[in-house]
């Protein structure tokens, strides 16, 4: 029998897989990062062709030093990077044009028209979304409208629209010999396509979007044992393993940290911050700048949904701190810099550089750096960089009191960034909670190696799982309230400073 699940987490900024055993520890794992292109001010983009190659190369890899193979997997789920959209040609395999990230703000027109158009209302109450360049459904509009020859096979049924999962999961299992074009209902929940209630495309949101339905991928279940197929002996598995278990990224992070109960939240911390609190069977309409969305599906089983608070840039602001101001060499320095100076010196950093998401939804906002005088060093900036991850997720903390009710007791923490003590040290400072981190913070490939798992059996139910989470390390608050008040004035201060800044309304 085999004794191990593996995952493939598709991220914004490299592809890993890895292997859980039964008690849902690592066995072994590989990670590549891929380009991230950028060929005008605000447009964000990857090459498909270059995250395929990776995911095949860190799948290899990873069971080679593990000394396993295909034989050893019981099964294999995937979790992905959600908004960014891919088209391709299913006789050729090949892109029509490169990945549109979720990060990128060109459809910022789009956006805009929808809202003043009078179809806000409608995307928010049957998508569970605001209009937004975050989401899938307004860059499939832009490439139909920008690249020759799109839309005509898009109408007949030969180019094909999918978020990397589908990506992924197409080649797996064939890519032009019979690939599966199917994607989970998580993901299609973040498309503004999908009617939350019914779980299906959606006919008169696809028509606001001029998006031929043909193109699009079949939506299932997050957990299934049928519905993705096995993968391609040619492959990078030299064998078929059975796909069961697809979950967007956060969505794989909330199952990873086991939050199966209503009111059970946590936050992931990597390129950017997402916050989800599970509400169970109900869909909880927002009133306060928060995403409905769909939380997991196992199986035959009702939905469950979720609230979400989306922030745009955190991880990768201190990825800006390395790679366009240079004052880092990696993302390690930023604690041992922010930590050189005992506050922010006066110091705040809104990135907004693709916007504000939750729960201000404002795409004429742009970054800004206030409070400089000659006092400042490169020190208070690291630390104003940890502080902008920590103040935006307590934005979103705040409007998940006012739509639940439910006030944060304690936060589970998970993702890249909870690797920096002293950033999770201030963000249970401004929050005023405790801070948990359990034993395996990349909690996002685990979600998905769970919903995989669960399909065959591998694990029994979600209290096995519940079974296999440990706190690794706890923070307590250690600032006083009027720290903690002066602070957040501060912060919105800044945030003020940061919009009108782009026009979104001219064409």
């Amino acid at each position: 029998m085999a004794e191990y699940v593996g995952a493939v987490d598709q991220g914004t900024t490299s592809t890993r897989f890895m292997i859980f055993n039964h008690d849902g520890e690592e066995v072994a794992r590989h990670q590549l990062e891929h380009e991230q292109i950028m060929p005008k001010a605000g447009w964000v983009e990857h090459d498909p062709i270059e995250i395929w190659e990776r995911t095949s190369s860190v799948i290899q890899t990873a069971l080679s030093r593990a000394n396993l193979t295909a034989a050893d997997l019981a099964a294999v789920g995937i979790t992905n990077q959600r908004e960014t959209t891919v088209v391709w040609n299913k006789n050729t395999g090949r892109p029509y044009y490169n990945a549109i990230v979720w990060q990128d703000t060109r459809t910022d027109k789009i956006a805009s028209r929808l809202e003043r158009d009078g179809h806000g209302d409608l995307i928010r109450q049957r998508a569970g979304l605001p209009p937004a360049t975050y989401f899938s459904g307004g860059k499939i509009q832009w490439l139909l409208e920008n690249v020759d020859g799109l839309r005509a096979d898009a109408e007949k049924g030969d180019a094909l629209f999918g978020t990397t999962d589908c990506w992924v999961t197409w080649n797996l299992t064939g890519g032009t010999e019979g690939g599966r074009h199917v994607t989970d209902v998580t993901n299609a929940s973040r498309t503004m396509l999908m009617d939350l209630e019914t779980c299906q495309w959606d006919d008169e949101l696809l028509a606001l979007f001029n998006i031929p339905k043909a193109m699009l991928p079949e939506i299932v279940s997050s957990s299934d044992a049928e519905a993705y197929g096995v993968t391609d002996p040619h492959g990078p598995f030299h064998a078929e393993v059975p796909i069961t278990g697809v979950l967007g990224d956060q969505q794989a992070a909330t199952v990873g940290q086991v939050c199966f109960a209503p009111g059970e939240a946590k936050n992931t911390y990597g390129t950017g911050n997402f916050m989800l609190l599970n509400t169970g069977e109900e869909l909880v309409r927002s009133n306060a700048g928060l995403l409905t969305t769909v939380c997991y599906r196992f199986g035959n089983n009702k939905p469950i949904y979720a609230l979400e608070g989306s922030i745009a840039v955190t991880g990768s602001a201190v990825q800006w701190l390395r790679d366009q101001l240079g004052i880092i060499s990696g993302a390690a320095d930023t604690e041992r810099l922010a930590g050189q100076v005992e506050d922010n010196g006066g110091v705040y950093f809104v990135p907004a550089f693709s916007g504000l998401f939750a729960p201000y939804w404002r795409s004429d906002a742009r970054g800004v750096i206030v409070g400089l005088s000659r006092y400042n060093t490169n020190a208070h900036l690291a630390r104003a960089t940890l502080e902008a991850i920590c103040y935006q997720s307590k934005d979103v903390a705040d409007a998940m009191e006012k739509d639940s009710g439910v006030k944060l007791e304690v936060l589970k923490v998970d993702g890249g960034v909870t690797a920096n003590n002293l950033c999770m040290q201030i963000q249970s400072d401004i929050l005023g909670v405790e801070v948990s981190r359990p034993v395996l913070a990349e909690t996002t490939c685990l979600g998905a190696a769970y919903a995989a798992g669960l399909a065959v059996g591998f694990w029994k139910d979600t209290d096995e799982l519940r079974a296999n989470w440990h706190e690794g390390n706890r923070w307590k608050p250690e600032w006083n309230d009027e720290q903690r008040a002066e602070g957040y004035v501060g912060w919105r201060k800044a945030i003020d400073r940061t919009l009108n800044w782009v026009d979104v309304d001219a064409d």
